[in-house]
């Protein structure tokens, strides 16, 4: 086993540990218990409600939390909006970066406030810090409202029968309080003591080794870069992401910022098993979870670690492997592993160019963001998971005969059709999206830089990204123009709010349902056999909405880069 290798594994198993952990701790904070830092934290929140007016106490049905939920998300784009287009005059712009156009603004602010953070702009030079301050500000609310519907969730299923599913403000602050910024405060120390800048001043002017006077653009990255991770947000404080020297300086922060983006939805999968005291089910889901990644992963490093054969032919030396796009820091293994992560769990963050690697590892990109429930994003990857849970009862229990239930709880005609709806809007955006691109070559072929199999993939990867709420792009793409910042707005909105409102809107429903104790008859979910059969309904469902728009994308560019 090479050190490359190892660094991975190293990786995941830390990663795993301290989700476990944190898992514990999360279920503990969303069922009220007591944690060891309750004497820190509560008098902070009780602070919180008394100036907002909340009352935590206070129990909300699924539609009050969703309205809660939809309305306090208004609020913050009406502000953003504002910012982004007045920051040139608004302070904290020691570079005089200059307002955003308003289609530009609609798809920042909109992309930050649904956890997305597609960029179509440049840190350095697109933006203010005040308005990075601002972005940082969605990153924590974002993740928190993602984990707060997901609280509605657990609430749903734990009570026997019930309508009152909890607070979602309650939920939403002890998120950010006790979750998000104690750990962003512990990650952003660990980055900036290894020389990511944590500063208000302006480009620092330095002389190159070449001799030639060049500006650096600075500025609050550290505390950026920790909610841009941990929250499964993936906005770059810099244009490169974090590829970028100055975001991502060396392995070590590589390895934070990695462990860093996967704890919450590795926990978030342990806390469901905590709260509801069903253990096993986590680790089932948990299971089935990481035999999706894995089988994206593993091809996908091998592909990149191999390099491209057609540079070997050519005489040059390729024991690298393919290193376009890459950083030598973190090399071709680890750039792979985060590529696959970063797609799978929503976070879009980038430590290697995704537009130049092997096409084959471009489509299992895609197919982390197409399936969208292997692990997933803050409290959103749960929520996915359970429309294929639903799916998966429905199915399973018409072929052995017995009635669909979840949690005691009979799923009927309703949760099915909502289930069937979210389940299908998701490939429905990305294909309708990536269709009228391609049709009308204004939008679409103008706007690539490559043309060809490898051309169409950049659009269908930006479609698919905008509907995942991940973020990464093909970075290939011209895509500041008004019809990508409109389409994929608009996408973004849709694409984030829908698949929230129908998991809990079902959950509310089953919720009112009469419990149903266990019986010989009941269809186990806890189960080996129910998770295969999870993960069967998953592949099945992204084969036929996929594979004919892969087919004309990167299998293409394979077979056809591979011919020559």
């Amino acid at each position: 086993m090479n050190t490359e290798t190892s660094g991975i594994i190293a990786m995941f198993i830390i990663t795993l540990l301290i989700g476990i952990m944190l898992g514990k701790y999360i279920a503990n904070i969303y069922g009220c218990k007591k944690t060891f830092l309750d004497p820190v934290f509560q008098p902070f929140e009780q602070f919180i409600y008394k100036i907002s007016g909340i009352n935590p106490h206070q129990q909300m049905t699924w539609k009050q939390n969703m309205y809660a939920m939809l309305t306090i998300n208004l609020i913050w784009f009406v502000i953003g909006f504002f910012i982004v287009l007045n920051q040139s005059w608004l302070p904290l712009n020691p570079d005089g970066n200059p307002d955003m156009s308003p289609d530009l603004a609609f798809n920042t602010i909109i992309s930050f406030l649904v956890n997305c953070n597609l960029q179509h702009y440049s840190g350095e030079t697109g933006v203010s810090y005040l308005t990075q301050l601002y972005l940082m500000f969605l990153q924590f609310v974002t993740a928190a409202t993602g984990m707060a519907a997901m609280a509605v969730l657990f609430k749903a299923f734990k009570e026997k029968t019930t309508t009152q599913l909890g607070n979602f403000y309650d939920y939403f602050t002890k998120s950010i309080t006790r979750i998000l910024i104690p750990i962003s405060i512990i990650v952003a120390f660990i980055l900036s003591a290894n020389g990511v800048p944590m500063t208000f001043e302006g480009k620092d002017h330095i002389t190159t080794l070449e001799g030639q006077g060049v500006d650096v653009s600075r500025g609050p990255a550290a505390a950026f870069v920790a909610i841009k991770h941990l929250g499964t947000n993936g906005g770059g404080f810099f244009g490169a992401n974090s590829a970028h020297p100055l975001e991502n300086p060396n392995y070590l922060t590589n390895m934070t910022e990695m462990v860093t983006q996967m704890i919450i939805p590795f926990a978030l999968v342990f806390a469901l098993g905590f709260y509801l005291n069903k253990r096993k089910l986590s680790w089932i889901i948990f299971s089935v979870m990481t035999v999706g990644f894995i089988a994206l992963t593993v091809p996908t490093i091998i592909n990149e670690t191999q390099g491209n054969p057609l540079i070997t032919q050519m005489g040059a030396d390729n024991h690298l492997g393919a290193m376009e796009g890459k950083e030598i820091r973190f090399g071709s293994a680890a750039s792979a592993y985060w590529s696959i992560a970063t797609t799978v769990i929503s976070t879009g963050s980038v430590n290697a160019m995704h537009d130049s690697t092997m096409p084959l590892s471009g489509m299992n990109q895609l197919l982390g963001m197409m399936v969208n429930c292997f692990y997933g994003g803050c409290g959103v990857g749960i929520l996915n998971y359970f429309i294929f849970i639903i799916l998966a009862v429905f199915i399973s229990g018409l072929m052995v005969g017995r009635t669909p239930e979840f949690m005691g709880k009979k799923v009927e005609a309703k949760e099915m059709k909502i289930a069937m709806i979210v389940a299908l809007f998701h490939p429905f955006l990305i294909l309708v999206g990536t269709a009228l691109t391609a049709y009308f070559p204004e939008f679409g072929a103008k706007t690539l830089n490559n043309p060809g199999f490898h051309g169409f993939s950049e659009m269908l990867y930006e479609f698919t990204s905008s509907a995942a709420n991940n973020g990464s792009g093909f970075e290939g793409l011209g895509d500041n123009t008004p019809w990508w910042n409109i389409s994929t707005g608009i996408i973004l909105l849709l694409s984030r709010f829908i698949p929230i409102i129908g998991p809990i809107a079902i959950a509310g429903l089953l919720a009112q349902k009469k419990y149903i104790p266990e019986s010989s008859g009941t269809l186990k979910t806890d189960t080996a056999t129910f998770g295969f059969m999870t993960l069967a309904v998953i592949i099945l469902i992204a084969a036929l909405s996929f594979f004919p728009a892969l087919t004309l994308g990167p299998i293409a560019e394979q077979l056809h880069y591979f011919s020559k």
